[in-house]
């Protein structure tokens, strides 16, 4: 077997293309853009590239075939977990053959212990947790947006190598008819009809005005966690305007509290039911398709991407009046039957007991494994 680093032109091509190769029989495979995985290894676009580094590598058989890929990064702003210096690989396929997974994570680790690190986590993303994080265990159906798919093969690689889980990953789905609609509406009667509440849905006419809001809820929401990264309005700016094509603006709800910004719920149209149909490509053509697909396939499903209360304001029915008016307003598209409630670890029971007590059934289970030296 022969590692190949990533370097050329041809290369990269070549990465993208090891699981067009590995999953050409495999059904429910979505290919991801390529776009999406080039721009998270440029240094240019990327910006966990000013405090880190990334590698890709391809592995063939002696004949040429293709055998895998992974990649091994770190970022020294955030490196720091549990007083262990930890790296990362990740974008990892391979078939199923243990000589060959061990050839590529070994390949990570001494990359990384040269680099004086001491552990590594993955699979995961060179930059942000809600992309490409972690190995789905369970559930193995449609991937969503830049969301992590394998086969389960993969979990006996990751531990038999000697990984061990530190994060399990939940994915939940709702049909709507099954939404208890009753009980949250009850929830949140005293805060929806209260003068000092206001509920309003996101318009693209006054994004600077939602853009904003989002920094402030996010970054008074998250400041606790140790992982946290601010959010900034240029990064969020970007992210509004990429979902612009996928967005329905009553599927994206703000709330408002005493005059000053206290939460939201953002849902978007899971585009991958789009994106199946594009082999990966963007280009002048995948945008035809896209915009054919987007008008004439059967769509019915939402997933809900991000939500956040401000500390201050939690448990006051706040998180019951988003989800219910967000319900509301969206009776009308009616095709869109099912809500994806995008990953929440384990450390996060509130959350979770929430995503229960709406009446979601767990569709899939991701873990994030690390690997210490």
């Amino acid at each position: 077997m022969k590692l190949v680093e990533v370097k050329t032109v041809h290369d990269k091509k070549d990465f993208l293309d090891v699981h067009r190769i590995l999953y050409k029989n495999d059904a429910n495979w979505i290919c991801p853009l390529d776009k999406d995985i080039n721009e998270i290894f440029d240094s240019e676009l990327n910006v966990a590239f000013k405090t880190g580094e990334a590698i890709r590598w391809i592995l063939f058989s002696d004949d040429g075939l293709v055998l895998g890929r992974i990649a091994a990064f770190y970022n020294t702003k955030n490196f720091v977990r549990d007083e262990i210096k930890t790296g990362g690989i990740g974008f990892f396929e391979c078939v199923n053959d243990v000589s060959a997974s061990t050839l590529l994570f070994d390949k990570c680790k001494q990359w990384l212990k040269e680099k004086e690190i001491d552990a590594m986590d993955g699979p995961i993303n060179f930059g942000e947790r809600d992309k490409f994080w972690g190995l789905m265990v369970h559930g193995f159906v449609h991937p969503s947006y830049q969301e992590n798919y394998n086969p389960p093969f993969y979990q006996k690689l990751f531990e038999e190598y000697g990984f061990v889980r530190t994060i399990e990953q939940i994915t939940s789905e709702i049909e709507h008819k099954d939404f208890d609609y009753k009980r949250f509406k009850t929830l949140s009667s005293r805060v929806v009809s209260n003068p000092d509440y206001k509920f309003e849905h996101y318009r693209h006419n006054q994004m600077e005005k939602f853009a904003n809001d989002f920094v402030e809820i996010y970054n008074n929401a998250w400041a606790h966690r140790t992982d946290f990264i601010p959010m900034t309005f240029e990064r969020i700016e970007t992210t509004l305007i990429s979902l612009s094509p996928v967005m329905i603006e009553e599927a994206i709800w703000f709330v408002y509290a005493h005059g000053e910004p206290a939460g939201f719920y953002v849902n978007v149209i899971d585009v991958n039911q789009i994106f199946k149909y594009l082999d990966g490509k963007l280009n002048w053509w995948g945008k035809i398709k896209f915009l054919w697909y987007k008008n004439f396939a059967e769509l019915n499903r939402v997933r809900g991407i991000v939500f956040g209360v401000i500390p201050k304001y939690q448990n006051l029915g706040i998180e019951s009046g988003l989800i219910v008016s967000c319900h509301d307003k969206m009776l009308k598209h009616k095709k869109l039957n099912k809500t994806e409630l995008a990953w929440v670890g384990d450390f996060n029971p509130k959350m979770l007991r929430l995503i229960h007590s709406l009446g979601a059934k767990t569709s899939k289970i991701h873990h994030t494994y690390r690997l210490v030296f």
